[in-house]
């Protein structure tokens, strides 16, 4: 998720756990510690695709996060072997204030490689949506009432009713990911579409609508969208995940790596003279947040290039919240046709260096 909630989530747990001890120092400690696995950022690699499936990799790594916690806790009590503080509670605060981080993010979409360096598809739960503020916000508030009071009995329930709520608040969205699954299915069931996979995401800032992905045998996918509100069937849309087009990219090690990242929800299309692989499971219509170009025509055959962006995702979110939040409480039919007709991006592909 973002980082602030990253932060206040660390903070939250590290204050819920040695606060008694440390004080408003409990709250720095656990915001550098739920910060600290996202810093895999700034390590540089030569392309988007490797840019974006390593990223969540050795970093969120729960063998590595338990080791480094193991490893902290041995310094700080040889440093300072008279802390008040046992050397049990110091590793489980530490080791929960570091881990946190990957388990919450892999409640979102993107993919975590919570079992780095096994690689098994990376975790996507799809609870929650990358940024959520009733997800954050009563851990923001419980984070300021202990800076600005201190660690008192009040300040330190208020943080642990934040992180129970901020549970409950993920067995929420996971039920729901469950719910509107179970619902899309067996409405495209009786409409006569068989379905081989599927999975729902929330939408944006929210866990009363999903989005749902569904494939089926005939190589294409289903995008619906139902709300814990409506009173009408799921809405849906079907269409062609072109995998027969990626078959000059087939073999190339970052078509296989993005696949498997994205557990194959993956589509293939032609942009001009640009084959186009996009990860389906971020992003509504055809304004997908990963895009990436794959080759290129040169008038005779495909060409792989090394990939690069295409396109600017979401460009528009406004308008989009928009059309979503009637869609949450009324009902409203989303312009499904519109988003997935509308131009996938600017007049130029966006190419990084």
């Amino acid at each position: 998720m973002d980082s602030l909630t990253q932060a206040v989530l660390g903070a939250a747990v590290q204050g819920a756990g040695l606060g008694k001890y440390q004080g408003r120092k409990a709250i720095f400690y656990g915001a550098l510690l739920g910060t600290l696995p996202d810093l895999d950022v700034f390590i540089h690699y030569d392309d988007p695709i490797s840019s974006m499936t390593y990223h969540r990799s050795f970093s969120h790594s729960l063998m590595v996060l338990v080791l480094l916690a193991a490893v902290m806790t041995w310094i700080i009590k040889k440093r300072w072997p008279d802390s008040p503080y046992s050397s049990s509670r110091l590793f489980y605060t530490t080791a929960a204030s570091l881990i946190t981080h990957p388990l919450l993010d892999a409640c979102t979409v993107y993919g975590t490689q919570l079992f780095w360096p096994l690689e098994p598809t990376p975790q996507q739960w799809s609870a929650v949506f990358i940024i959520d503020p009733i997800y954050t916000v009563p851990l923001l508030l419980a984070v300021i009432a202990v800076l600005w009071r201190g660690i008192k009995k009040s300040t330190h329930r208020a943080l642990v009713l934040a992180l129970a709520w901020s549970t409950a608040y993920l067995a929420w969205g996971g039920y729901g990911q469950y719910h509107h699954e179970q619902r899309v299915q067996a409405y495209l069931q009786g409409q006569g579409i068989a379905v081989k996979r599927i999975m729902a995401t929330p939408l944006p800032f929210n866990t009363l609508a999903f989005r749902v992905l569904a494939q089926t045998d005939n190589g294409d996918y289903i995008e619906a969208f139902s709300g814990w509100l409506d009173h009408a069937p799921p809405e849906y849309v079907r269409l062609p995940q072109g995998l027969d087009l990626a078959e000059p990219i087939r073999d190339e090690v970052l078509f296989k790596r993005l696949n498997w990242f994205s557990d194959g929800w993956i589509r293939v299309n032609q942009e001009d003279n640009r084959l186009v692989v996009s990860d389906l499971r971020m992003g509504l219509g055809n304004s997908l947040s990963f895009r990436f170009v794959m080759a290129e025509y040169d008038g005779n055959k495909w060409n792989p290039v090394l990939p690069y962006r295409f396109g600017t995702g979401l460009r528009d979110m406004p308008t989009y919240l928009s059309r979503i939040w009637p869609r949450v409480w009324h009902g409203t039919p989303l312009p499904l046709s519109e988003w997935i007709n509308m131009p996938s991006a600017e007049p130029e592909a966006v190419q990084e260096n």
